[in-house]
């Protein structure tokens, strides 16, 4: 489906957006209610209030790169957000499951290598 880069940050707004909001808009929900910059060149992944629909929002550069996606049946199922979090930062392949319809919570890894901050 999509290909995203493993060096991309993914951010998903964890609050309800109104999918008809466009470019523009949806560039200053991530300025002001995110608290980040829009033109990163990270993706932006926002949920519609029913989880049935989600917008990625994406500055290559030059100019802006809008997905939509609706479900026929189901909903996208996000992680949940501590208290007074706006967004949560995922990888690429979590992104990859959570497109699939998986439940990123019920995801069970097995334990790797991390490097110390």
């Amino acid at each position: 489906m999509l290909n995203v880069p493993k060096q991309i940050k993914i951010f998903l707004c964890v609050g309800a957006t109104d999918m008809r909001k466009g470019f523009d808009t949806l560039a200053a929900v991530v300025r002001d209610t995110l608290r980040l910059d829009p033109l990163s060149g990270q993706l932006f992944v926002f949920r519609s209030r029913r989880g049935d629909r989600v917008k990625l929002l994406w500055w290559d550069g030059d100019g802006w790169a809008l997905f939509y996606k609706r479900l026929e049946a189901g909903s996208f199922s996000f992680p949940a957000a501590r208290e007074g979090q706006s967004s949560l930062t995922i990888s690429a392949a979590d992104f990859a499951m959570l497109l699939e319809g998986v439940d990123l919570a019920s995801v069970r890894r097995a334990r790797r290598y991390r490097r110390p901050a």
